[in-house]
């Protein structure tokens, strides 16, 4: 019978870690898997794997084909970002030899980037709900395995930061940064704003990230800037009010790197252009508006959290005069 691990205990079985290298060792004898612990568990898994249910590869695929068409397009995105990280980490891997300290180690990799980390997390858990339902194995290996904890954002972009960046801004961006702040949606439910959605009462969406349908009433400075949307490609047909000159709307990697330039060129630091949308509810509060309806929250709290790490209490200290004038 072996010895209980006393070290080491998120590697596999007979693998060690010594002179920054994993090894496996067996019968006494030494045999150098990988630098690295992903590629560690690749090999490990590699030399000892059985093909009852085909590659772990094989199955993230299979499992975001099938759950994708149910997610938001930037969700997709970012889930296709992490499968193919998952991936690499499991190349060699069938569903049933993954065990919870596998999922440890993939954690401890990541713990540099725990919003990557979290994602790949996240994941991986569905994959092997789909497993276990599809009973290519017994049970799910990411159950008890706690997400990192992520920093919240508290950035509030200023009037005086915004309007720094508008000043240096190409026309199109400029745009963009009025409706995402006239109307506090999403970047992507922006970009994609169609001829057809501009109704009598106001802007109608359904965001893509939750489904939720709202209209963002006219007010004479949202009519100004969808006008100006209008007029940036002259007469040229189009089915969104954003658009490039081939008429295609404008994808969110090339407004992020306009809004990165533009910030740079401001000397604004720590900017996001997401953060414009968190800019419009807080603001919208402070200017006696509903936020929580312009979110397209589900609940208040669920508002109030988003806000409440952006404002700034102000209070008031005791006056002084009463003390002076007893003196």
């Amino acid at each position: 019978m072996s010895r209980r691990r006393t070290t080491d205990k998120h590697l596999p079985p007979c693998v060690y870690h010594k002179h920054g290298a994993f090894w496996l060792v067996k019968r006494g004898k030494w045999e150098k898997l990988a630098a690295t612990l992903p590629e560690a568990l690749a090999e490990y898994a590699r030399r000892t794997q059985t093909h009852s249910s085909g590659s772990m590869p094989e199955l993230i695929d299979r499992v975001l084909a099938h759950h994708s068409p149910k997610l938001a397009t930037n969700t997709q995105s970012q889930y296709r970002i992490a499968g193919e990280k998952l991936k690499k980490f499991m190349a060699d891997f069938t569903p049933e030899q993954v065990k919870s300290k596998h999922v440890a180690a993939i954690k401890l990799h990541l713990a540099d980037t725990p919003n990557m980390a979290n994602r790949v997390l996240s994941v991986l858990r569905i994959v092997f709900q789909y497993a276990v339902e599809w009973q290519l194995c017994e049970s799910n290996p990411c159950v008890g395995i706690k997400r990192h904890d992520e920093a919240k954002r508290t950035r509030y972009i200023t009037d005086a930061e915004y309007a720094a960046i508008y000043a240096v801004a190409p026309p199109r961006l400029q745009v963009i940064m009025d409706l995402l702040y006239l109307t506090g949606q999403r970047i992507g439910d922006v970009l994609s704003i169609r001829y057809a959605d501009l109704t009598p009462e106001g802007i109608a969406f359904t965001q893509q990230k939750t489904n939720a349908r709202l209209v963002v009433g006219w007010s004479p400075d949202l009519r100004a800037t969808v006008e100006r949307a209008r007029t940036l490609h002259g007469n040229l047909r189009a089915l969104t009010l954003l658009h490039n000159r081939r008429g295609k709307a404008p994808d969110y990697s090339t407004t992020k790197i306009q809004w990165s330039r533009a910030c740079e060129k401001a000397g604004v630091s720590d900017a996001h252009i997401h953060d414009l949308r968190a800019k419009s509810l807080t603001d919208a509060k402070q200017q006696g508006f509903n936020p929580q309806t312009l979110a397209g929250h589900t609940s208040e709290a669920m508002t109030d959290r988003y806000i409440r790490l952006r404002e700034t209490p102000q209070a008031e200290g005791p006056k002084l005069a009463r003390i002076l004038d007893n003196r």
